[in-house]
């Protein structure tokens, strides 16, 4: 908070390090390790540090197996599986898994946790509460091909993430339906994130729209992709500002993170580049969102027919596993078997 300079003194004052004080060990753990005054870190205070990461598959498996001990699992429940379900998740995240897992069992008066209660706990977890099912047959059939759109691009593109499942049951908070992907443990696991991999994700992303855009023409779009869009303006931001995957050179423009104390607001720094530059920035944005829109239209478009069979099907079962979903799609000719898409034409101001 704003008081951290008397915080900070108090703190140096106590482990200034001339009290006979040597039988005194002090712990302390912070998740903003960025933002430390360095007087704190040097020799003679806090100069012991233990980085503790997200857990690997393995780890994920051993913290489920310590929180299954108190809690009735079903034979058919395999903690390796679940481990490789959850890639991201911390312990608390894979204790509240449990949790939520054993009350829906015990709402549901069954005496073991089994893989639906599980996968009902995930969905709560990541996506929210459900809401009432959709009855409005045109809404419903939108909301399909928007989900489709993006689901389909995730399996089509070989950089994408892998899809987990596509359903049409709502969410609180106006989520209609969603289409879940895992993401790549390698990915989390090196903090190495490819250029391939980024511009699937904006292309994934757009799917929704591009879908709309297919089937229903660009003067029957919907606010639905929203959401999609900032995080499409995020990325590409991030790929010209911070990665130098752009025209602009390998230059670092903007700095990760920012003010985390109370008055942030007020503290906003200029950017420490001219307003030429700045224009430079918005006009790649710009063609970099606009170059994942147009070749996720191009992909959907040939693909209509199948479009199609798959919102049908969606509609008809509400959910559709990464599996059966895959399975569709390769009966009509996969993937596009490793071939990654083309650069797009972006040229420098």
């Amino acid at each position: 908070n704003d008081e951290r300079e008397q915080t900070l003194n108090q703190l140096l004052t106590e482990m200034d390090g001339f009290e006979e004080n040597s039988g005194v060990i002090l712990l302390a753990a912070t998740n903003r390790p960025d933002v430390l005054d360095t007087a704190l870190m040097r020799p003679g205070r806090f100069d012991r540090q233990i980085h503790v990461d997200l857990p690997d598959r393995r780890g994920r498996e051993a913290i489920l197996s310590v929180h299954a001990r108190s809690r009735p699992l079903g034979p058919e429940v395999s903690l390796a599986d679940w481990a490789s379900r959850t890639p991201g998740f911390s312990g608390a995240d894979l204790s509240n898994l449990l949790n939520e897992a054993a009350i829906l069992t015990a709402r549901r008066d069954r005496h073991t946790i089994d893989d639906q209660a599980l996968s009902d706990a995930l969905e709560r977890i990541t996506m929210g509460l459900t809401a009432a099912p959709l009855q409005d047959s045109a809404k419903k059939r939108l909301i399909a091909y928007h989900e489709v759109g993006h689901a389909l691009l995730t399996t089509l593109l070989p950089a994408a993430d892998k899809l987990d499942k596509v359903t049409l049951l709502p969410r609180a908070g106006g989520i209609g339906g969603f289409a879940r992907t895992m993401p790549d443990e390698e990915v989390l696991d090196s903090g190495l994130i490819s250029k391939a991999y980024l511009r699937a994700r904006m292309v994934v992303a757009m799917g929704g729209r591009a879908a709309e855009l297919v089937v229903f023409g660009p003067s029957e779009v919907t606010q639905g992709a929203s959401s999609d869009l900032e995080m499409v303006s995020r990325i590409s931001r991030e790929m010209v500002t911070r990665y130098g995957f752009s025209s602009l050179g390998p230059v670092a423009l903007e700095a990760d993170g920012g003010e985390v104390f109370l008055g942030r607001d007020w503290l906003r720094s200029e950017p420490h580049y001219s307003r030429e530059t700045g224009n430079r920035i918005d006009q790649q944005v710009r063609q970099l969102a606009t170059a994942a829109l147009d070749q996720a239209v191009g992909l959907l478009r040939p693909r209509r027919k199948l479009m199609d069979e798959l919102v049908n099907m969606l509609i008809e079962k509400e959910t559709i596993e990464g599996e059966e979903f895959q399975a569709v799609v390769e009966r009509h000719g996969g993937s596009l078997d490793g071939q990654a898409l083309g650069e797009p034409n972006i040229q420098a101001a």
